[in-house]
């Protein structure tokens, strides 16, 4: 796995399963995309405090409207008014990173299912593949990725560790160090065979290569 810093090279993290299956892969790639996200400043905290966060303002917000209107008190009403309307903001304000990175996570769960023998999976920050102001790449280099016709996408104890080892990795070569440069786009890419005959809902670009040169 490589950063987007020249400087951070490639560390390698030896694993003890023979095979990677798509649940395995999915949520280490999940789990260090959150990080890469937060240590770039993209998001204001963790991703699981904001998907915790996100579903607790659901959900006072939907017991603020139960609450019946005939025996509450002018100020209590006022009160609670007010309160869904911070609540209604702050769902306002998470709900559209929370529908990306869902689409994401639909995208990357069916890339896994459909394309077999991945390489390895890009994660690169910046204003287009092109142009990348970071790059952190996962290569698959022992044993294989499995398939996953049947997965069903359950995190393991597995996974669990792989991802605090690669966690642990970038946080030791300084990941997000350098100063914050505003706000970016993120690109998932995918390396698999260019022989490998992608479903008809697949749009790949055969021939295309992404800058490793960094600014």
């Amino acid at each position: 796995m490589e950063g987007g810093r020249s400087e951070m090279g490639v560390t390698e993290i030896v694993t003890p399963v023979d095979s990677m299956d798509c649940s395995l892969v999915f949520h280490v790639v999940k789990d260090v995309l959150g990080f890469v996200l937060y240590m770039h400043q993209q998001i204001p905290s963790i991703l699981q405090d904001i998907s915790v966060e996100f579903d607790a303002l659901h959900t006072e917000f939907k017991e603020l409207e139960v609450v019946p209107t005939e025996t509450e008190v002018a100020s209590s009403r006022r009160k609670r008014i007010g309160r869904m309307r911070e609540v209604r903001q702050g769902i306002r304000r998470l709900q559209k990173f929370m529908d990306a990175f869902s689409g994401l996570q639909t995208a990357l769960q069916l890339m896994l299912s459909e394309v077999p023998d991945i390489q390895g999976i890009i994660l690169v920050l910046g204003a287009s593949p092109i142009r990348p102001q970071h790059v952190y790449e996962f290569r698959f280099s022992h044993g294989r990725v499995v398939p996953g016709g049947a997965c069903n996408f359950i995190k393991s104890r597995a996974a669990e560790g792989l991802s605090r080892k690669a966690i642990r990795a970038l946080i030791s070569k300084g990941a997000g160090s350098a100063s914050y440069t505003g706000p970016t786009k993120l690109f998932l890419l995918v390396r698999a065979s260019s022989s490998f005959n992608l479903p008809l809902h697949f749009l790949p670009k055969r021939d295309f290569r992404y800058s490793k040169k960094v600014t």
